[in-house]
């Protein structure tokens, strides 16, 4: 048993730093998918949103995910637990004048270039592990993780120190792909398109969202919502081969190779909409919940 757990660690740690190493080189990348830097996909709602305009689609899930949280028109305290680039902070600033936005990531690229971003803005990202932050509980009235917390594997430590961080009252949003069913019972197509996602996108695993589910309701989260948005993010997933194909081309005429870690980012995201093929296996979720008073 010790040395299944040291194993475990060894791994964890492993991909830990690969995906370090992925957002310093592949993150400048981004600029292809979205404007704004939104790493992540997008939410279409219907003669609403643009499908064929990307950068609609991303930051619609941005208002999504900020309208969960149900800020009011007091000082909202809030934290993007994995925030890339910032983009999600900058929109919900942009949005709401009552925030103060915090934005943590393991990657040095992302702290400087997005602290850029954010000059003259009231937030800041600073080089934390959103499994272990240095700051105070009870600190944050909102904390948000989009596509985030499957780099550590939707693990149990990731809400435990949500919950830690938050305030009595305050809101968790999640939004984040997951699995239907056991790893066990995929099917094999969806098994070895769920091995090479993880492998290019360095995902530790993915967790269900059942038991994302029991996880919050363990920990002692209440109002929790758990909503399939699968067919409201696949018209921005559709998105990956134009993208990907773009991306090519135009490394191809500026006479630049790809980067090994660019090169694991056009793999992942080919998985990614091979993965939301096989919709009895993975699905999109938001998931939302209030910490207990």
């Amino acid at each position: 048993m010790k040395t299944q757990t040291v194993t475990l660690n060894n791994y964890s740690e492993q991909n830990k730093v690969e995906m370090v190493n992925f957002y310093n080189e592949a993150t400048e990348d981004y600029a292809f998918w979205s404007n704004d830097y939104n790493m992540h996909f997008g939410y279409f709602i219907p003669f609403k949103t643009n499908p064929f305009k990307r950068d609609a689609m991303l930051n619609e899930m941005n208002k999504q995910v900020i309208k969960r949280l149900g800020i009011k028109t007091t000082k909202n305290r809030l934290i993007d637990l994995g925030c890339g680039m910032g983009a999600t902070m900058r929109y919900a600033l942009k949005k709401h004048s009552t925030i103060i936005a915090y934005g943590v990531t393991l990657s040095d690229f992302q702290v400087q270039q997005g602290n850029e971003l954010l000059k003259g803005k009231n937030g800041i990202i600073l080089k934390e592990n959103y499994n272990n932050t240095a700051f105070q509980s009870n600190s944050f009235d909102s904390a948000i993780a989009i596509e985030s917390f499957c780099h550590s594997g939707h693990n149990a430590k990731s809400l435990k120190e949500a919950y830690r961080i938050l305030k009595p009252g305050g809101r968790l949003v999640i939004a984040d792909a997951f699995l239907k069913k056991d790893r066990s019972e995929l099917c094999h197509g969806a098994k070895y398109a769920y091995e090479k996602l993880c492998s290019h996108w360095s995902l530790e695993k993915l967790e269900t969202h059942t038991y994302i589910q029991k996880q919050l309701e363990t920990l002692g989260f209440t109002n929790i919502k758990v909503e399939d948005v699968s067919f409201r993010v696949a018209p921005s997933v559709l998105h990956v081969p134009f993208a990907i194909g773009g991306f090519i081309i135009k490394k191809l005429l500026s006479y630049k190779g790809l980067k090994r870690e660019s090169s694991h980012n056009l793999k992942g995201s080919f998985y990614a909409l091979l993965s939301g093929l096989h919709m009895k296996s993975f699905g999109y979720y938001i998931i939302s919940a209030t910490k207990y008073k």
